[in-house]
């Protein structure tokens, strides 16, 4: 048998490891992609990509449906099969590019490198070999490098089984031939959250959400947890707080849910689907760990060091980038690690990786995002800081777009320096306005730093400036004269 020898190969074609080829390209390195399933990964299939076109059309939906705006669409309705066309149309054309790109670069050049991709489950045999099991052979390709890039699955639930039909996760909603009449989610996280918000902004479907805490998305400040729970139940979002799900029977025509809450009573509902959205868990099952001296964390990730290569001694050329390394679930985060392996690897990095300003974003109505501390994080490390709150009732652009509700909130450090520690925004293009101070945020910025910046008018940007000009006092509205729209507070660690 003829074993094939590159010198990069590739675990996984998600965001982590098709960056790290695309990048390994650049310098004139032979990649082999090995890819499970489907091309792209869940960033693609199942996951990022489809689960935010399916918000998109969710959106414009609810914006076309709505009579508070002046006008009334008439005979205005969805189907769901034709939804999810246009959602796998989407995905379709992303991993047509993708294989398109993949395609150019097969063929040996003398000016840049190559690229194949086999589909196959890849083990590990030893540090320089990969098994390739696919339906129809069983081939070795041998590596100088080998990055573990093959991401993460819906975490199970104790007790329930997915059965892909009535009770699914995240991977099994493309699979619904129907708006289901009645569903129930199992968690209040980012994913739980988000098709709570997709589902019922179709209002085709009662949606319950199963929150085990006093608010949804527990790990973000209270404010934040509160406004996104209270919007949620306005689009028509049943959440049942401090409660925990005793089981799910199956009856012949519904779904019978027990679920038993904190103060002692139960309630019983009847759905037709329930989703578990309790988080992932990584992939890192019979891929060969054992094989090459790898062992997984107690959490059970990849122990990786500030390049990403595995704490190993024996495999000092296997690398893990993406979910699989224990670092925050993100695209970006993914696509960073991926790519910075390989100029480690093949280049000279000019940074060290950064994940302070690795931004996140919530897919809710409206959108949230965040990125760097809350006031949670901040008090938990004892750093005193000074938060700035400015409603998007007060910006202009918000107002003519008739989308006032949400904020811009801003955490500076009360040391003196006035560092920028952390931003959350809330409203529509909250996704955008996060990168100026993810930006500020790397680049260790201060009010002083970036208080003259002045915005374009008008634009929900201007909540930033307004927001930022708070802490000053020297914004053009007065915290005085909208006490409920804009907030100065301090904490100390003193002050507990």
């Amino acid at each position: 048998m003829s074993i094939e020898k590159y010198d990069l190969v590739v675990l996984g074609s998600g965001p982590a490891g098709f960056s790290a080829a695309m990048r390994a390209i650049d310098f004139n390195k032979s990649v082999c992609i090995i890819e499970a399933s489907h091309l792209g990964g869940a960033g693609i299939m199942n996951g990022a990509l489809t689960s935010k076109a399916m918000w998109e059309l969710s959106r414009d939906f609810s914006i076309a449906s709505s009579v508070m705006r002046g006008y009334r669409a008439s005979g205005l309705n969805v189907d769901y099969n034709k939804v999810q066309q246009t959602i796998l149309q989407a995905a379709k054309q992303k991993q047509l590019q993708m294989l398109s790109q993949i395609e150019t670069y097969s063929q040996p050049s003398v000016t840049c490198g190559n690229i194949t991709l086999k589909y196959g489950w890849g083990k590990f045999i030893d540090s320089h070999t990969v098994e390739v099991i696919s339906n129809d052979k069983i081939e070795q390709v041998k590596g100088d490098n080998f990055i573990i890039a093959t991401g993460s699955r819906p975490r199970p639930m104790p007790d329930v089984e997915i059965d892909n039909e009535r009770i699914i996760d995240s991977e099994g909603i493309m699979g619904l031939k129907e708006f289901p009449e009645r569903m129930i989610i199992i968690g209040s996280g980012i994913i739980g959250c988000e098709y709570a918000t997709i589902f019922s902004n179709y209002s085709q479907t009662e949606v319950h959400l199963l929150d085990r805490q006093h608010k949804v998305i527990p790990y973000e400040d209270d404010d934040l947890s509160s406004f996104v729970g209270r919007n949620l139940e306005s689009n028509g979002v049943i959440i049942h707080h401090t409660a925990n799900l005793r089981t799910i029977r199956k009856r012949p025509d519904f779904l019978e849910v027990v679920l038993d809450y904190q103060d002692g009573h139960s309630t019983v509902l009847e759905v037709d689907v329930a989703i578990v959205a309790i988080g992932r868990i990584p992939n890192l099952d019979n891929i060969g760990l054992e094989n090459v001296g790898i062992n997984t964390t107690n959490r059970g990730y990849l122990d990786i060091n500030e390049v990403c290569a595995t704490d190993n001694f024996q495999s000092c050329n296997i690398f893990a980038a993406g979910d699989v390394s224990g670092h925050a679930q993100l695209y970006s985060v993914a696509e960073l690690q991926g790519r910075y392996i390989v100029e480690a690897l093949y280049g000279n990095s000019e940074y060290p990786l950064d994940y302070s300003n690795m931004a996140t974003l919530m897919f809710f109505k409206p959108e949230v995002a965040a990125v760097g501390l809350n006031e949670k994080a901040c008090q938990k490390r004892g750093i005193p800081y000074k938060v700035a709150t400015y409603s998007n009732s007060l910006v202009n652009r918000a107002i003519a777009m008739r989308a006032t509700d949400g904020f811009v909130k801003i955490i500076v450090s009360d040391d003196g320096k006035d560092t920028i520690l952390g931003m959350r925004a809330a409203g529509p293009q909250a996704s955008t306005l996060i990168t100026s101070i993810a930006y500020q945020i790397t680049q260790h910025g201060t009010l002083k730093d970036i208080r003259q910046n002045v915005h374009p008018h008008p634009s929900i940007s201007e909540g930033i400036q307004e927001c930022l000009r708070v802490f000053e006092g020297k914004s053009i509205y007065k915290p005085k004269a909208f006490p409920d729209l804009i907030k100065l507070e301090t904490w100390k660690p003193e002050e507990v």
